[in-house]
């Protein structure tokens, strides 16, 4: 009795802390749109002499054709081709030069670009990207110059590189009919035989104010910034074509799927892929907790028992892949040399039909909020994060503020709840197993 009232206290003082953190961490935003559609967020802190200009466009490899697929990512570099006033190759030098550094990236859903720039430089980070979606330079020496880019990076990031075909392996049995099957790459005779006409049309779709979000974020004056945002993109037309948003919806699986790839691996890997629902709904969070119990730390239960005690595995991870429409749930683990992979699913199983019939304990559940806590708090630290951060959960989820409440449907799951989403989610007839071998000598 003794023990479990300080343990009560303990957890009653973290709950109090935290919620005085919470306050102090509140992350400030004015958020407007637009006439042309360009949603705006803009965040002042004003700690460091720099400023963050992001844009990002609600576009990215579920969004292509089946024959076309590849696209979204060939975008991300082609955009940075130049425009009618930004010479070839010149975009990144312009940034350089005014003491900046630039990236960009392409996931399922969305596609990024961003520029770091002194605080002073701010109108030139708004000038650049609004040279970059008003009139950037399509042309055929750019298209052939990034193709060439693209087709490589498939093979040096995916088809040549070990386990690198591991993700798009499972993504393509896990999904039969959605676009999500197709991996964010793409395939190269899609990019190779790509025409001028078809990658105009892409662009035209989804390259436009009414289908992306600017967010502004660090040493700024929110007036001062609201009219230089007027000024370089309150002009630039809306799209005039109707933006595809795929609607197909990926059939419940009824029975496991099993099967085995060959690749030029030393180790193999072992992988199962549940299917789940889409970030940002109730299950999901309680997902994402139970990922963490099962291998976040060297006391989390898979980590424990394959790594530590059995001493089979070499690594093990757990996590929910947080997607717009309905994702996965991902369990990989390598097996250490002489050891069948066989013998690391009969644990992950045991481990898993432990979690379906067995409550957590209460220490186990504020362990996972505490890891909660400190993944948003760190997800933050930057104002690079809180751009990104806005403009996702604006776009993915329609709800900017989620930057700070997020955190609180975290803190609302309960040991039930963890306990019902794997009994929901993670059992036989809702996964595909795969065995990722070496090829045979």
């Amino acid at each position: 009795m003794k023990h479990k009232l300080s343990f009560l206290l303990t957890s009653f003082l973290l709950m109090l802390v935290f919620a005085v953190h919470a306050g102090e961490r509140r992350i400030e935003f004015t958020e407007y749109t637009l006439d042309n559609g360009l949603h705006v967020i803009l965040h002042e802190d004003n700690t460091t002499p720099n400023v963050v200009v992001s844009i990002m466009y609600h576009v990215g490899a579920k969004n292509e054709q089946p024959d076309r697929t590849g696209f979204a990512h060939f975008f991300e570099h082609l955009m940075f081709e130049g425009s009618k006033h930004i010479e070839r190759g010149e975009f990144a030098e312009i940034v350089e030069a005014a003491g900046g550094s630039l990236n960009a990236y392409t996931s399922y859903d969305v596609t990024n670009y961003f520029v770091l720039l002194p605080s002073n430089q701010l109108e030139l980070g708004l000038w650049l990207e609004s040279e970059r979606l008003l009139h950037p330079v399509i042309d055929s020496i750019g298209i052939a110059t990034q193709k060439d880019v693209v087709t490589e990076e498939m093979k040096q990031v995916r088809d040549n590189r070990p386990y690198g075909r591991m993700m798009t392996e499972t993504m393509m049995r896990v999904f039969t009919v959605h676009p999500y099957q197709s991996d964010i790459l793409g395939k190269d005779e899609h990019i190779r035989h790509a025409t001028y006409e078809d990658i105009v049309a892409f662009h035209d779709m989804f390259y436009v104010p009414n289908n992306a979000v600017l967010v502004v974020t660090g040493d700024i004056d929110i007036e001062e910034t609201r009219e230089l945002v007027e000024r370089y993109f309150g002009d630039i037309p809306r799209g005039t074509h109707e933006i595809f948003r795929p609607n197909v919806v990926e059939p419940p699986r009824t029975a496991e799927l099993r099967d085995t790839v060959y690749d030029q691996i030393q180790l193999p890997a072992y992988l199962q892929a549940y299917a789940i629902p889409a970030q940002g709904s109730e299950d999901y969070y309680a997902l994402r907790m139970l990922g963490s119990l099962l291998s976040q730390g060297q006391s989390s239960r898979l980590y424990r028992r394959l790594v530590v005690e059995e001493q089979l595995a070499l690594t093990v991870s757990a996590n929910a892949l947080g997607l717009e429409d309905p994702g996965m749930h991902m369990v990989m683990a390598i097996p250490n040399m002489g050891v069948d992979p066989i013998a690391l699913e009969e644990i992950i199983d045991e481990e898993l039909a432990r979690v379906r019939t067995e409550l957590i304990s209460e220490e186990d559940l504020e362990k996972l909020k505490n890891q909660v806590e400190s993944r948003m708090v760190n997800s933050n630290t930057t104002i690079a994060r809180r751009a990104m951060n806005l403009a996702n959960y604006h776009l993915l989820y329609g709800d900017a503020d989620l930057i700070n409440t997020e955190i609180d449907r975290y803190m609302a799951v309960t040991r039930e709840d963890i306990m019902e989403v794997a009994q929901r989610y993670l059992h036989e007839n809702n996964r595909v197993v795969l065995f990722y071998m070496p090829e045979p000598i």
